[in-house]
């Protein structure tokens, strides 16, 4: 989740006033069962839209598990005050939710040591493990052990606009490569004196994409900080290649993913975008000016990629061990995260690419005439994703503990240092590297 997510969370709640008291352990310290035969299990969550999908399948877990009905509390906090209340609980031992929203980049945190404080849902996700994408539940795993269930694929594709695209004579159907990707967007910036591409101050998205491509990682085998590779600088110095040649610009809120973007988006301010498929739900719900105008096609990769695309973002949803009501916690948990029918509804609701394999093929799903998401884009996205389905691949930075100092010296400091102050990819990521190894005592 980026910084203009994190507070349009905070602004939804405010505005939908979902902020429920907060209680520990469900229905009293013993957990179980209450006076109507409901088992109450408070959950904290950081973005609204993600309480009001829980909340519906808490309903359809009922309807289907009559002998053990839920009663599910959902909390919504600002995202910053759930991730450090949700530290200072399991510091305590006291005041834990029953099940809890992670975000990805401070997933690490939650899961260090040899016993951490989050439950082994490895047993209740066994019913939906052979059609889950391994490598999302790789994400929130640490030594073999599932500590979280995501929320989507997120895998990177590109989001055209077709209708400028076609303005200044370029056809997206021949862009494959980022050298395409890059000659592309030099012959639009001439034609239109606009920005093609976008390059990224705020948010670390496309650099974990390319580095992946080229076989590299932010990290040594050891497990320390490695911001200065050979494949982190080649990454970094084709995306300050692509901005120095026209093909990519700044974009205003530092990321595609703020408010300030979407405008300039809506406005046609940009005409390309290589983000995560969950972005989808950006364009329907923010830029309503472009439905029918934009394409979805896969990512643009480098010559002799190793994986064509990779997972990135996400939320990983876990039940604290300290909860009474763990058992039951995890199996509905396992039901609203992995099952197909969860993840039917992640796709028309929420326009996330499941985690669940099997819907991917469900045309009757996922071609559906009628769905908002098939309506407004031009090309089918899961056309898109099956095209590169056997060629998603694990990005091991993303499980690493060090990953949010990472990000946040890349997103305060490195990218704006390459992107606005036009410092070389060299010597931006040799001072990032000696930053992260003082900062971090390695």
């Amino acid at each position: 989740m980026t910084r203009s997510r994190r507070m349009g969370a905070l602004a939804a709640v405010g505005a939908a006033g979902l902020m429920l008291a907060a209680c520990s352990g469900g229905d009293g310290d013993d957990g179980g069962p209450g006076e109507d035969g409901r088992t109450t299990l408070d959950m904290w969550v950081f973005a609204e839209l993600h309480g009001t999908y829980y909340e519906e399948m808490a309903e359809r877990w009922n309807e289907e598990n009559p002998d053990r009905e839920i009663n599910l509390e959902v909390t919504v906090y600002p995202y910053d005050d759930m991730h450090n209340k949700l530290q200072l609980a399991v510091n305590s031992g006291s005041g834990l939710p029953d099940v809890v929203d992670i975000e990805v980049n401070q997933f690490s945190n939650f899961v260090q040591g040899s016993n951490p404080p989050l439950a082994d849902l490895g047993e209740a996700a066994e019913p939906y493990r052979d059609d889950v994408v391994e490598a999302r539940l790789d994400l929130y795993s640490r030594d073999g052990v599932i500590y979280g269930y995501p929320t989507h694929v997120g895998a990177f594709v590109a989001f055209y606009n077709t209708a400028l695209l076609e303005e200044a004579g370029i056809d997206y159907t021949t862009i494959e490569t980022w050298d395409d990707f890059q000659e592309a967007g030099e012959t639009y910036n001439a034609e239109t004196g606009n920005a093609f591409g976008v390059a990224s101050t705020e948010v670390m998205f496309t650099e974990p994409l390319i580095v992946a491509q080229l076989g590299g990682n932010l990290f040594a085998d050891d497990g320390n900080v490695a911001v200065n590779s050979p494949e982190v600088v080649q990454a970094l110095e084709l995306e300050q290649q692509m901005q120095q040649a026209g093909a990519t610009s700044t974009i205003p809120g530092g990321s595609p993913d703020s408010e300030e973007a979407y405008g300039a988006i809506n406005d046609g301010d940009v005409a390309a975008i290589v983000y995560p498929a969950w972005y989808t739900s950006r364009f329907v719900d923010y830029m309503p000016d472009l439905a029918g105008d934009v394409a979805i096609a896969p990512a643009p990769v480098v010559e002799g990629a190793e994986v064509s695309t990779i997972g990135a973002g996400g939320t990983g949803t876990s039940v604290p061990a300290a909860s009474p009501n763990s058992e039951i916690a995890a199996d509905w948990l396992a039901f609203a995260k992995l099952s197909p029918e969860a993840n039917v509804a992640v796709w028309e609701e929420l326009g996330f690419d499941p985690v669940n394999m099997s819907v991917w093929e469900d045309e009757e799903v996922t071609h559906a005439e009628d769905n908002k998401f098939n309506e407004y884009f031009q090309t089918n996205l899961f056309d898109v994703l099956n095209e590169v389905q056997g060629e998603i691949g694990h990005f091991e930075g993303f499980t690493n503990p060090d990953l949010p100092s990472v990000d946040n010296q890349f997103t305060t400091v490195t990218l704006t240092e390459i992107f606005e102050n036009g410092v070389p990819a060299q010597e931006a990521l040799d001072q990032a590297q000696q930053d992260l190894q003082n900062q971090l005592g390695q």
